[in-house]
């Protein structure tokens, strides 16, 4: 994957208010936890991104904004968020402080966001749903993750570790030049936004033990189990 590269494209029609939060979900409105019915949704969206769905549909510049779409997947629900040229965010949904990393996203892209989908996202599902397969080894969506030149440069460490390979947080700081830096390679290691496309689950600790993932472990060893057994030529696990 080129990392931070440009995908143009003309972005798709906004849809009907309606199939907007049946896109977010991929089911019921009503459904996700602590929004419990269509009003709880329009009130949470308006509280985490000052304004309701049609409002933030209907800009001067129809388009310019990030997208949020609800995506399934083995390892359960993610939510993706993007703009019309790459991938701003993908979290599992039940990651700690899912509100706060939404806002966050709003902040650092400086576009409304409202829920539906779009061609990035659309292209998003298909490759996860080929990576979970076991027949995608490498990403094409293009992403956006802004950050200091020293997170970009982990992040870009990241992309560049090898499907079905791991390295420490020490190795990753001594091929960036900076040997001492290991913390602060775990600290931009947890910040990034954008899991499995930018693999920080293929970072675990100096003693072979996977480490901490925001997604859970019990995620990040299934994630390495996949990429470990289709580098060797296997069938991904049954479990997946």
């Amino acid at each position: 994957m080129e990392f931070m590269s440009d995908l143009m494209g003309k972005p798709a029609a906004m849809p009907p208010e309606d199939a907007m939060v049946q896109a977010f979900y991929g089911r019921d409105p009503s459904y996700n936890s602590g929004w419990q019915s269509f009003s709880g949704f329009r009130q949470a969206f308006g509280n985490l991104f000052g304004q309701p769905p049609k409002a933030a549909a209907g800009g001067e510049r129809p388009g310019d904004y990030v997208r949020l779409a609800w995506i399934e997947t083995p390892l359960g629900p993610m939510v993706a968020g993007a703009d019309s040229q790459s991938l701003r965010f993908l979290e599992f949904s039940d990651r700690r402080a899912m509100e706060a990393q939404i806002d966050a996203l709003r902040s650092t892209s400086g576009m409304p966001i409202a829920p539906g989908d779009n061609h990035i996202i659309k292209r998003l599902q298909v490759e996860l749903g080929e990576y979970f397969a076991g027949t995608r080894t490498e990403f094409s969506v293009p992403c956006s993750e802004p950050g200091s030149d020293f997170q970009r440069s982990v992040w870009k460490a990241l992309v560049d570790i090898p499907y079905g390979q791991t390295r420490s947080y020490a190795q990753i700081a001594q091929a960036l030049g900076s040997p001492g830096a290991a913390r602060a390679v775990g600290a931009a290691n947890g910040l990034n936004r954008i899991a499995i496309i930018v693999p920080c689950h293929r970072v675990i600790n100096a003693d072979g033990q996977p480490g901490g993932y925001g997604g859970g472990l019990w995620r990040k060893e299934a994630l390495l189990d996949l990429e470990a057994s289709v580098a060797k030529g296997l069938r991904p696990p049954k479990s997946l």
